[in-house]
């Protein structure tokens, strides 16, 4: 059997997060993910235009949104229509989605375990809460690389200061289900730029110090 490798686009826009009354100015990554037939769309963030510019001709199999923020969903229907593409949240994100969208419910739910299949290839769903209680990562680890949403940074955890957030909560899913990886796996992240396992590790007791 011929092992496939898979193709990662990177798609970066930028507009507002709003939570808890706030908002922030923010960029987002989106990563395009498969081959040259197929990819699915991981996160669906304020502009749909460069995302399907991006994809091309390719045929997108699913959305995924690795949770509910609006900076990471805010176009998640207008792609999915454009793209003929169903939409998977975790269904602990689900009252993040209603303030979105709140008469229109994702299409597939994320479930821890489960596999999310392009090009040949199997992600695999893994539960990572904190920063939401819905929060996901895809790990493919047959090419050493996550996709990790806005669990972990080059540099630290996700965010865990608005509601719905934990600290502790986030710390745990890090260490025990993300430092468990091998250390060369890639962190392709929701925002920022990319690190790996092992470059993050390390830095475990600093961030518990510090609390973020």
């Amino acid at each position: 059997m011929i092992e496939r490798s898979l193709r990662v686009d990177l798609v970066v826009t930028s507009g507002k997060f709003v939570l808890d009354g706030d908002e922030l100015d923010v960029d987002d990554n989106i990563w395009i993910i498969g081959d040259d037939e197929d990819v699915i769309v991981v996160d669906a963030a304020h502009e749909t235009e460069p995302i399907i510019e991006k994809v091309g001709s390719r045929r997108a199999t699913s959305i995924v949104c690795t949770h509910g923020h609006n900076d990471h969903i805010n176009v998640a229907l207008e792609l999915a229509s454009a793209l003929g593409a169903p939409v998977g949240l975790h269904p602990d994100d689900r009252m993040l989605w209603d303030e979105v969208y709140p008469e229109r419910a994702p299409d597939f739910a994320l479930k821890e375990g489960e596999d999310v299949e392009v090009a040949g290839v199997s992600l695999e769903v893994i539960h990572t809460p904190g920063h939401t209680p819905g929060g996901v990562c895809l790990y493919d680890a047959r090419g050493g690389s996550l996709f990790g949403g806005d669990t972990l940074f080059q540099g630290g955890p996700g965010a865990t200061g608005r509601k719905f957030s934990d600290f502790d909560t986030i710390i745990a899913s890090i260490s025990r289900r993300l430092f468990s990886l091998p250390p060369a796996t890639i962190v392709y992240p929701g925002h920022g730029d990319k690190t790996t396992i092992g470059d993050e590790a390390p830095h475990l007791a600093e961030w518990i110090a510090r609390g973020y």
